[in-house]
């Protein structure tokens, strides 16, 4: 056994590919596209390092092209549920019991495969199954993954190298302990990564894992297990499972050993979830970690003195890429009267020249919504406000369901700061714009951070540092991501940790050490070097001028009782 105290590769942010005419990394990517297209992939479940085919098919189809099927996943029930909870517990001794350095080594052999052999496919299957274009999936599906994997192992080293001091005859130590018992990993759709990262990072800090991804994104997710497997996992440390939420929820929140949660998704459903967990509160041999990022209702606040082309392209990246389908998107902003002439112009000449269609066209910037539920959704609202008197839409506002679920880019300008699209969360291609006069920017702060239950990401656009100081503390608690003179998206791995408060989530952080802190529990050990072997502390002994001898002290003590 060594006994030497590892250093890990030094991370850094891997380099995002461009994909430009002519490049290596275009042309593998379209020769991976037209193969997985083509055929037609069976999804088994993965309990224990085994394959799980329950017989139970439900078809994969691109968002885009809801006809064409790219495959079939095993859907399972709670049995399995089960069965993913045994195979966690089971390999919870041995798994904890590793050395930390052979831990990292698996993941960083991962972050390596997604980085060469496995980038196109991880890629395309992203483009494919949740209908990003091909750079919304390299900036996710690659970068973000391998970002995760490599910071989080060095996280994990700084985490136990954190030790406290020892004062003389003293040794001082603290263990990070994995969570007694498995953690549940339920994701989302829309990142790649995240559901990558939300098995994973409690999986390195030596717990073991039952994973339910949504079933829009199980067509990715069963890559990176394949990924994770390749790289050396052990059986039984993440079991992936396709089941519904109700059924996985009623077997794992009665579960004595359920340890904790790390959820991305709604705010409905996490909210249940924490109900669910305090009601059973009693059951559980610990108090389960509950740590969730869920919506947002992300702002983008302009000053007078913005810079118009930066705040346009802001506007047109932040709500619109990947369809609005990020919880950090931007679905409100803030535009001053003496802007509001150019940023409209500028912003609708963007929108008429983006190019919509299937993620195989890579000259394509809007993609499909995520599935039937989505479009109903946001086209229900479209219809809504083309007949509301607050709100006039200016841009967009068809969509068509008949080849794949595409809602045109949609912008929506409204004289009501509390109109219905200025608070509630759409996710999707919709931004809502309220145009403020130009005198009233400190109210308008006050509007923007009371406006929303939400605190997830905001921007504000300024050349103007006073305004700039002044909207960063006015709206510090509006946004647990704040930017400025940039887009409201595009957190990176180690630079801008992720998260928000009020009803965006716990604020944990992914993408920094904080994360990684939840899922382990400190155990302080004291040892004396030498310990004392009398009871008599120093101020016990006595000067001869200041005290009785003991006997005289008895005999007065009687005395006074008798």
């Amino acid at each position: 056994m060594s006994n030497a105290i590892y250093q890990v590769p030094t991370a850094v942010n891997e380099p995002v590919l461009n994909y430009a005419p002519g490049s290596p990394e275009r042309k593998e990517i379209l020769d991976t596209l037209r193969m997985m297209r083509n055929m037609r992939k069976d999804v088994p479940m993965y309990i224990d390092g085994k394959e799980i085919r329950t017989g139970n098919k439900k078809s994969i189809c691109p968002p885009h092209d809801h006809q064409h099927i790219i495959g079939d996943y095993h859907a399972g029930d709670k049995s399995h549920v089960t069965a993913a909870i045994d195979a966690a517990l089971k390999a919870k001794a041995a798994w904890s019991a590793l050395d930390w350095e052979q831990r990292a080594s698996i993941f960083l052999k991962a972050a390596e495969l997604l980085s060469g052999p496995y980038r196109a496919r991880i890629n395309a299957a992203t483009m494919l199954g949740q209908s990003k274009n091909v750079y919304q999936a390299e900036i996710d599906a690659a970068c973000e993954m391998i970002d995760f994997l490599r910071f989080n192992v060095q996280y994990m080293r700084e985490i136990y190298t954190q030790q406290p001091i020892s004062s003389k005859g003293i040794y001082n130590r603290v263990e990070q302990r994995p969570l007694e018992g498995f953690v549940f990993a339920l994701t989302p759709f829309n990142f790649t990564a995240i559901s990558g990262n939300l098995p994973t990072a409690p999986a390195m800090m030596g717990n073991t894992v039952v994973w339910k991804p949504a079933n829009t994104q199980i067509y990715s997710a069963s890559l990176l297990m394949e990924i994770f497997m390749e790289a050396g996992l052990p059986d039984g440390v993440i079991n992936l499972v396709y089941v519904s939420g109700p059924d996985a929820g009623d077997v794992i929140f009665n579960h004595p050993d359920f340890a904790g949660i790390h959820f991305t998704g709604s705010t409905g459903v996490f909210q249940d979830i924490w109900k669910n967990i305090g009601n059973n509160i009693s059951k559980y041999k610990s108090y389960p970690r509950i740590v969730g990022e869920t919506g947002g209702k992300d702002f983008i606040m302009a000053h007078p003195s913005a810079d118009p082309k930066a705040l346009i392209t802001a506007l047109s990246r932040g709500a619109f890429e990947f369809q609005g389908q990020k919880c950090s998107a931007a679905s409100r902003a803030y535009i001053p009267e003496s802007l509001w002439t150019e940023v409209k112009k500028g912003l609708i000449e963007d929108i008429k020249s983006f190019r919509m269609g299937p993620t195989e066209d890579l000259g394509n910037f809007i993609n499909a919504v995520i599935d039937e539920k989505s479009f109903d959704k946001l086209s229900r609202y479209i219809e809504n406000d083309k007949k509301d008197k607050d709100a006039e839409i200016i841009a967009g506002g068809n969509y068509d369901k008949s080849k794949g679920y595409f809602i045109e880019p949609t912008v929506i300008l409204t004289g009501n700061h509390a109109y219905i699209t200025m608070c509630e969360e759409l996710f999707g291609p919709v931004l809502t714009i309220y145009v403020y006069k130009d005198s009233e920017f400190e109210k308008t702060l006050d509007i923007v951070d009371q406006t929303s239950i939400y605190a997830l990401t905001g921007s504000i656009f300024s050349r103007d540092r006073y305004a700039v100081d002044l909207a960063t503390k006015k709206l510090q608690n509006a946004a647990g991501n704040f930017y400025i003179n940039d887009k409201c998206t595009g957190a990176v791995v180690g630079q801008q940790p992720f998260g928000g408060g009020r009803a965006s989530g716990t604020n944990d952080k992914a993408g920094s050490m904080i994360n990684l802190l939840r899922w382990v529990s400190p155990r302080t050990i004291k040892e004396a070097l030498v310990p004392p072997t009398d009871y008599r502390y120093p101020f016990l002994a006595s000067e001869k001028h200041e005290t009785q001898p003991a006997a005289q002290v008895e005999s007065k003590a009687k005395a006074a009782v008798s």
